[in-house]
């Protein structure tokens, strides 16, 4: 028993005394192991040993993590953004795909040369999509323009935020939209990208009557339901437009671009479509706005119609739409622009040149009567697809303004899509 309180204190010592100790204890132990002692309580000495040496082990053990700790740089603090560092660096809390695996790019863009009455070269449209899926339920959109090349003071283009929304899928095929968006109307203002359409410019009725491209904030609201119909209804910013000078009356002339634009004046916007027969679209909308011309005393409020069709048949395609405005007020009735309105006809054929190559061509009657004059315009050309994403346009224009000059225009356009 003598023994036995003689291992406990050495314990008690290694235990308080720690690492410097260590060989001193042990070599207690083993004169303790090899004493002479009764041989009852052998048995229950070999136990306790057995045990000292177990403790001993796990004391050592600690020793050197504790060692190891003091050596190891200091860990800075936690950040507040730790997750969010996380979430872009590698996975989130939950193991979803890292968030470039949920982020696409895309884009399209222009050029054309225009010769006869018109001389000029110009990169028109260089257009950059970032999208990002945070869930299979929300989605961000965006898309943002360089116009004409180069921007800035005293230079001919512009930096623009075209598409910059969330959508929301909310159930039995609805979607919600918040931000700024394109608005649901015609043919072009929503599909605009070069490879989609003839001819090198944009026809002038979703130039002009339907300012193609033209984007407002607010919220919207859509549903796909059976048998290809759609509807779209949207709450949105409005137009701001001028009511004197040569733009007077100008729907294009009245885009705000959702840059600290004037929202005293709000936009409704609705939409019916139906695509239930492959090959064929057919549209219309109506938007309405209580005053068109927020900067003075006298409000214009105005309404817009347009209807559509776009049937797509074994490479024969027609394209044709129809729009007008209506604007209360003395102001534009004194004008002669209380009433603009305008319309196209755009038969094309397109044939197969290969596995890949397409090559089309067609012809386009245009004819409005709007702030822009009273035109009548004739467009002839060619398409020429090499692949699907990438086009090369040539045609010709002759225009008819009754207020201005004929013009004779020959085009040449490259474009992509990607």
């Amino acid at each position: 028993m003598r023994l036995s309180l003689s291992l406990r204190r050495t314990m008690n010592c290694l235990l308080r005394r720690g690492r410097a100790l260590t060989a001193p204890c042990l070599f207690v132990l083993l004169l303790l192991a090899t004493s002479p002692v009764a041989s009852a309580d052998e048995e229950a000495l070999r136990q306790e040993i057995e045990a000292l040496k177990k403790a001993l082990q796990a004391l050592e053990q600690r020793l050197e993590a504790q060692e190891q700790k003091a050596a190891a740089p200091p860990q800075p603090a936690a950040s507040p953004d730790a997750d969010i560092d996380r979430e872009f660096m590698d996975t989130d809390p939950a193991g979803a795909a890292k968030w470039y695996e949920r982020t696409s790019l895309g884009g399209y863009g222009e050029m054309h040369l225009n010769l006869g009455d018109l001389d000029e070269i110009d990169f028109h449209r260089w257009i950059l999509y970032v999208n990002h899926d945070f869930t299979d339920q929300i989605r961000f959109v965006s898309e943002l323009e360089l116009e004409h090349s180069i921007a800035g003071e005293g230079q001919n283009g512009e930096i623009e935020l075209e598409q910059a929304y969330l959508e929301f899928d909310i159930g039995k095929n609805y979607q919600a939209r918040g931000g700024l968006f394109l608005l649901p109307i015609g043919i072009m203002n929503e599909t605009h990208e070069p490879t989609t359409f003839f001819g090198t410019e944009r026809n002038p009725i979703e130039r002009e009557l339907i300012p193609t491209t033209w984007w407002e904030g607010g919220v919207s609201l859509n549903q796909n339901l059976s048998q290809g119909l759609r509807w779209d209804l949207a709450f949105h910013s409005g137009l701001a437009v001028p009511s004197t000078g040569a733009n007077a009356y100008r729907f294009r002339s009245g885009r705000q671009k959702v840059s600290e634009a004037d929202a005293s004046e709000w936009a409704t916007t609705a939409r019916v479509r139906y695509t239930g027969i492959p090959g064929l679209e057919l549209g219309s909308s109506l938007q309405y706005q209580s005053d068109i011309t927020p900067d003075i005393t006298e409000e214009n409020d105005a309404g817009l119609g347009e209807a559509h069709i776009d049937l797509n048949k074994a490479g024969f395609r027609l394209r044709a739409l129809a729009a007008y405005w209506n604007i209360d007020g003395a102001m534009p009735e004194a004008l002669g622009l209380d009433e603009q309105w305008g319309y196209y006809l755009e038969p094309s054929y397109t044939i197969g040149l290969g596995s890949r190559s397409r090559l089309g061509f067609f012809g386009r009657y245009n004819q409005f009567d709007a702030a822009q004059g009273d035109l009548r315009q004739w467009d002839v050309g060619a398409n020429y697809w090499p692949i699907d994403r990438v086009v090369i346009k040539a045609d010709y224009s002759y225009i008819d303004n009754r207020d201005a000059d004929t013009e004779n225009i020959y085009n040449v356009g490259l474009g992509y899509v990607f």
